[in-house]
C-alpha cells in the first residue's frame, strides 16, 4: 500500500514540475463561470512594462480534434471562464485526483512570448450516493455455525472520484435484535469489504430467518447513504474466500515481449469445496478501461496476456486489479493488484501535432493579408516515445514564407516570414518534417494550409504633394477651382473614396468638394479680403478599418479691377492750401497721394491736372503725384486756383477718382531775403563822401557841381537802402508784412549776444538765440566776400540763429564786373506734421534761390567795396529789425553801436525773409516761396 502511494504522490509531482498555475474548480459549475485571470495569477504581466501591458494577448491553442469538446475558453486579456459544466465522474473516472492542462499563448501584439501551461483541478462534490449492486440480499447460514462466522455481503459502490465523497462507512439497521453484526475490513484497492459476523450461535427450531438493513453512508457533505435490505436463512453456507498468494504482484515486460505469452498465472485458493470452493476470476472496477483494452485475462486459469494492439512506447507502468470469486452463494472473493512495467526497446517514428493561434480545421489556419512579419502563426509540439537516440527529433519547414524556430526539447513555433498578398496567393500550404536520430532514422511529414484574408492595408494616395490652383474674385458660386486626384488599389470597399475638406483652425471655407475631388466655390470671393487661402482635403476609403490621407491645398484668388482708387491727400474734397513761390526753391508746390485696394496692374496710378491750369502754371508728374511749378510766377498771377486731379488706375475697364484743390497763390515784389551787417559805418562813409564832395565843390566854385553831385549822391544812397524787418513769434505767427513798403518782415526773438571782436582780417558777427525751432540758413557774397547768416530751425527747445559776415580784403585786379555782387540764399528744412487720421507726410527740400532779373544796383557803386577791412560787433534786443544801409566806397569801414531797433539800409535792394513752415492740413506742408517782382520800367524809376 506504501510503495502504491508513493509511486503515485512521485508521479503526479513529476507532472506538476512543468505546471505554470494551477486552478481549482468544483464541477457542476454553471457555464461561462469565470475561473481567473492568467495574466494576473500567473504574475506574467508583471514582467511587462507597464506601458505594455496593453499590447499582450492570450490565445488558447487549439487541439486539432474534430471531436474534442472545448471546455475553456480564453479571452484576449487573460481572463479564463469554462464554457460547459463540468463533470469530474465523466471526464475523470478512474482517477482521484481530475485534471485538465490548457496550453496558453502569450504574444505582445504578434510576437510570441511564451506558452503557458495552466493546470485545471476538476474538484469533486458529492453529488453521486452510494449504491448497492443489488438492492437486497439473501444470506444462509448453518445452524452449525459457531460465534464469529461471517458472510460477505456486496459492497456499496460510490461514483464520486474525490477520497472523501467515496469514503463509505456501514451500519447495521434492524428493528430487532439479531445475532449478527457487520464487520468491514479495507481491501488491497482501497475498497472495503462488507461482513455479516454471527455473533450468537444460531438454533433453526427457535428462528429460520433474520431481516436487517444495511446502511451506506459516504463522507461528503451533506453525506448520502444507500440502503440494502439482507434477509439470512440459516442453512449451511460458503465461509471460505478465495485467498491470493499475495496482494501485490510487480513485473516487467519489454517490446519484444511475444503476445501470446502469458504474462503472469493468478493462482487463488479456495477452501471451500464444491461450487464454493470453484475460483473465477476478472477484472475489477478499479481498472482502467485502456488498460483492459490492453490486456486479457483468462477468467478460469487466471492467465494474464498482452493484446494485440499492445503500444510499446516508453516506459510506462499499467495497474492491473484482479478479482477471483468462488461459485458460493453468495460468492466471496478477493482483490489482488498486478503492476506491469513496460520497457521499450524498439525505434518509433516522431508523432506531429500543431496547435495554430487562429481557430482551425482539417490542418488550415486563416491570417489576415496584414500579419507583420515575424508573427506567430503556430505552436508545434514533437512526441517520440522512444529513448536514447532514437528519441532525439529535429524537424524542419521549407517554405518561403514561413519558418520554424526552436522553443526547446521538441517544442516549436511558426512565425510568419515574409508578407502574405491576398492578391498573390490565397491559399499558402506548407510541410512540416520531423527526424529522430534513431538507426535506421524514422521521419514523419505532416501538411498544413494557411488561408490569406484580405484586409483594408493601402492608404489612398495623391498624386501631388500640394495642389495650387487659381481662381478670379467675384465669380459665382459653385465655380470649379480644380480637382484633387486620389486612388486606392485595394478593392471592394477599400477601394471607395470619399473626400471632404478641413482648415487646420477650423475656419468655414468658401469651397466645397465632392466625392470625386472635384472642388467648387460655395460663395463668391474678394481677393481685397482674402487673396490666398490654404486648407487641406482628407480621403477615406470605406474598408475596415478606415484609412485616410490627407493632402495641402492652395488657392489663389486674382484680382480683378473692382475697387477705385481714393485719395489719400487731400483727404477731403475740396482741399484749400495756401502756397508761395521761391523760385531760388524747388517748384515742388505739394505731393498728391492715392491708394488703390487691387494688386499689380489694376494698382498701377497715374496723376493728371483735368482742370484749373488754363494758364500752364503747373504740371503734375503722373506716377509720383508731386504737383510743380512749370515756370516762374510773376506777381499779376497770384490768386486762387481751383485745380481738379484725377487719379486713374492700369487695370480693365479703367477706374478712376477725382479730387479739388483749392490753392491761394501769394506773390510779392521782393523776392529773396539779403540780410547784410548794419553798422554806423557804412552812414559814415555815405556822410564822409558827400563832405569831400562839398569840399570838392567849393573849391570848385561851382554851386551847380555842388548841387548835382548832392542829388546824385542822395539818390544813390535811397538805392542802396533796403528795410527788413525780421520777427518770430514761438506761436504761430511768423511774418509780418509791411502795407506801405510791401516788404515782408521776420521777426527774431533772441538773447543777449555775445560780443567778439576778431582783429583778423575776417570779421564775424554772430547773433544766437535757442528756442525750440530752427529756421533758414542764408549765404551773402559781397565782391568775393562770403557774408553768411544762419538762422537754423527744428523741433527742438532751442531756436539759434547765427549772422556770418565775413569781409575779405582782394586785389582790385582779380574782381570782375559781373562778380562786384552776388547774392545766394540756401534753406534747408524739415517738416513733419500728421493728418486727421494719424498718416504721417514728411518732406526734405533743399532749396537754392535764383538771382531774379532787375536784382542789382549798379556795378560801379560797389566796386571800391572789397578793399575794406572791418570789425564786427554783435548786439542784443529783444525783437530786431535789420535793415542794410548805403555802402561806402573808401577802403575803410567804421563799426557803430546796434541797438535795439537799428536798420541798415542798402540802395535799391530789399529783401523779405518768409517763413519755411506754414500751417499743415493733413499730413501735407506748404511751403513760403517769394515771387519775383515784375521788371521795372523807366516810368517806375
Amino acid at each position: 500500500m506504501f510503495a502504491l502511494f508513493c509511486t503515485i504522490l512521485l508521479y503526479v509531482y513529476s507532472y506538476c514540475l512543468s505546471v505554470d498555475f494551477t486552478y481549482h474548480i468544483k464541477e457542476g459549475n454553471m457555464p461561462s463561470s469565470y475561473i481567473g485571470d492568467i495574466a494576473v495569477d500567473t504574475h506574467m504581466i508583471e514582467k511587462i512594462k507597464s506601458e505594455e501591458r496593453h499590447l499582450i494577448r492570450f490565445n488558447q491553442l487549439q487541439k486539432d480534434k474534430e471531436n474534442a469538446s472545448q471546455l475553456f475558453n480564453i479571452s484576449e486579456d487573460g481572463k479564463f471562464y469554462v464554457i460547459q459544466t463540468l463533470d469530474a465522474e465523466t471526464l475523470c473516472k478512474y482517477k482521484k485526483m481530475c485534471f485538465r492542462m490548457v496550453d496558453v499563448a502569450m504574444q505582445k501584439r504578434e510576437i510570441f512570448v511564451r506558452i503557458l501551461e495552466i493546470k485545471v483541478v476538476v474538484e469533486d462534490i458529492n453529488d453521486h450516493q452510494p449504491v448497492f449492486p443489488v438492492k437486497q440480499i439473501t444470506l444462509e447460514f448453518s445452524e452449525g455455525d459457531k460465534k464469529g462466522t461471517t458472510l460477505s455481503i456486496p459492497n456499496a459502490i460510490d461514483e464520486d472520484i474525490s477520497e472523501e465523497n467515496s469514503r463509505i462507512t456501514y451500519k447495521l439497521l434492524s428493528n430487532n435484535k439479531v445475532p449478527f453484526i457487520m464487520v468491514v475490513s479495507e481491501r488491497v484497492d482501497g475498497s472495503y469489504s462488507v461482513g455479516i459476523t454471527l455473533e450468537t450461535e444460531l438454533d433453526r427450531e427457535i428462528k429460520d430467518h433474520y431481516y436487517f438493513q444495511i446502511i451506506a453512508k459516504d463522507g461528503g457533505k451533506p453525506s448520502k447513504h444507500g440502503i440494502l435490505k439482507v434477509y439470512v436463512s440459516v442453512l449451511d453456507i460458503n465461509d471460505n474466500l478465495p485467498l491470493f498468494s499475495q496482494d501485490v504482484y510487480n513485473i516487467s515486460i519489454n517490446c519484444k515481449y511475444k503476445v501470446n505469452k502469458a504474462v503472469m498465472d493468478l493462482d487463488a485458493e479456495d477452501l471451500d469445496t464444491g461450487e464454493n470452493g470453484k475460483v473465477m476470476y476478472h477484472f475489477s472496477s478499479k481498472t482502467s478501461e485502456m488498460t483492459k483494452s490492453h490486456f486479457q485475462l483468462n477468467e478460469i486459469t487466471g492467465e494474464i496476456f498482452l493484446c494485440e494492439n499492445f503500444p510499446f512506447k516508453k516506459r510506462q507502468t499499467y495497474e492491473l486489479y484482479v478479482e477471483a470469486t468462488d461459485g458460493g452463494n453468495p460468492p466471496l472473493s478477493s482483490i489482488a493488484m498486478i503492476l506491469v512495467n513496460v520497457v521499450n526497446q524498439r525505434n518509433n517514428p516522431p508523432i506531429i501535432d500543431m496547435n495554430f493561434v487562429s481557430k482551425s480545421s482539417n490542418n488550415m489556419a486563416t491570417i489576415l493579408e496584414n500579419t507583420k512579419i515575424g508573427s506567430f502563426i503556430a505552436y508545434v509540439k514533437i512526441s517520440d516515445t522512444d529513448t536514447g537516440q532514437n528519441g532525439k527529433v529535429t524537424c524542419t519547414l521549407q517554405h518561403d514564407k514561413f519558418q520554424l524556430q526552436n522553443l526547446g526539447e521538441k517544442k516549436y513555433k511558426v512565425v510568419l516570414k515574409s508578407f502574405a498578398d491576398k492578391e498573390k496567393e490565397s491559399h499558402i500550404t506548407f510541410k512540416v518534417i520531423c527526424e529522430d536520430n534513431g538507426f535506421p532514422r524514422l521521419r514523419t511529414e505532416k501538411e498544413f494550409s494557411v488561408l490569406v484574408t484580405d484586409i483594408n492595408d493601402v492608404i489612398p494616395q495623391f498624386n501631388k504633394e500640394t495642389y495650387k490652383f487659381l481662381i478670379y474674385e467675384n465669380e459665382e458660386s459653385n465655380f470649379p477651382v480644380g480637382f484633387v486626384n486620389a486612388t486606392d488599389p485595394d478593392m471592394g470597399l477599400g477601394g471607395q473614396l470619399t473626400f471632404s475638406l478641413f482648415s487646420k483652425n477650423n475656419v468655414a471655407l468658401p469651397f466645397q468638394i465632392t466625392n470625386y475631388g472635384f472642388i467648387s466655390t460655395t460663395e463668391s470671393l474678394d481677393r481685397e479680403q482674402k487673396d490666398i487661402y490654404i486648407f487641406q482635403v482628407l480621403v477615406k476609403d470605406s474598408g475596415t478599418p478606415r484609412l485616410n490621407n490627407t493632402v495641402d491645398v492652395i488657392v489663389e484668388v486674382m484680382d480683378k479691377n473692382d475697387n477705385a482708387p481714393y485719395f489719400t491727400f487731400p483727404s477731403v474734397n475740396p482741399f484749400s492750401l495756401d502756397i508761395y513761390f521761391q523760385p531760388q526753391n524747388n517748384n515742388d508746390v505739394t505731393k498728391l497721394k492715392a491708394y488703390d485696394k487691387d494688386s499689380k496692374e489694376n494698382a498701377f496710378l497715374k496723376y493728371e491736372i483735368l482742370e484749373g491750369n488754363e494758364k500752364e502754371l503747373f504740371t503734375m508728374n503722373c506716377y509720383t503725384g508731386v504737383l510743380s511749378f512749370s515756370r516762374n510766377v510773376y506777381q499779376n498771377e497770384a490768386g486762387v486756383y481751383n485745380l481738379l486731379f484725377v487719379v486713374k488706375d492700369n487695370g480693365i475697364p479703367i477706374l478712376s477718382t477725382t479730387t479739388s484743390l483749392s490753392l491761394t497763390l501769394v506773390a510779392s515784389n521782393h523776392t529773396f531775403p539779403l540780410l547784410t551787417i548794419a553798422t554806423n559805418e557804412l552812414d559814415f562813409k555815405i556822410q564822409m563822401n558827400l563832405f569831400l564832395m562839398i569840399i570838392a565843390a567849393a573849391v570848385s566854385g561851382s554851386v551847380i557841381m555842388v548841387i548835382s553831385i548832392t542829388i546824385c549822391v542822395v539818390k544813390k544812397t535811397n538805392k542802396i537802402k533796403t528795410s527788413s524787418k525780421q520777427r518770430i513769434n514761438p506761436s504761430d505767427k511768423i511774418f509780418s508784412v509791411d502795407r506801405e513798403t510791401q516788404n515782408t518782415s521776420e521777426q527774431i526773438s533772441y538773447n543777449p549776444p555775445l560780443l567778439r571782436e576778431n582783429t583778423q582780417q575776417n570779421s564775424l558777427l554772430q547773433l544766437q538765440e535757442e528756442k525750440g525751432q530752427h529756421l533758414s540758413n542764408y549765404k551773402v557774397t559781397l565782391n568775393g566776400t562770403n557774408l553768411n547768416s544762419r538762422i537754423p530751425y527744428q523741433a527742438t527747445s532751442k531756436e539759434i540763429h547765427q549772422i556770418y559776415v565775413q569781409n575779405a580784403h582782394r586785389p582790385a585786379s582779380h574782381r570782375k564786373n559781373k562778380e562786384d555782387f552776388q547774392c545766394n540764399f540756401y534753406n534747408y528744412r524739415q517738416m513733419t506734421a500728421k493728418s486727421q487720421n494719424d498718416c504721417e507726410f514728411i518732406e526734405k527740400v533743399g532749396s537754392h534761390y535764383e538771382e531774379l532779373s532787375g536784382l542789382h544796383p549798379d556795378q560801379n557803386d560797389f566796386q571800391q567795396a572789397s578793399t575794406s577791412q572791418s570789425r564786427v560787433y554783435a548786439y542784443s534786443g529783444s525783437n530786431s529789425s535789420y535793415q542794410t544801409g548805403n555802402f561806402n566806397t573808401t577802403g575803410h569801414t567804421n563799426v557803430t553801436s546796434l541797438h535795439a531797433q537799428s536798420s541798415i539800409r542798402t540802395n535799391n535792394l530789399s529783401t523779405t525773409i518768409l517763413s519755411h513752415t506754414l500751417p499743415t492740413k493733413c499730413g501735407f506742408s506748404s511751403f513760403s516761396k517769394p515771387l519775383p517782382a515784375l521788371p521795372k520800367t523807366a516810368s517806375d524809376i
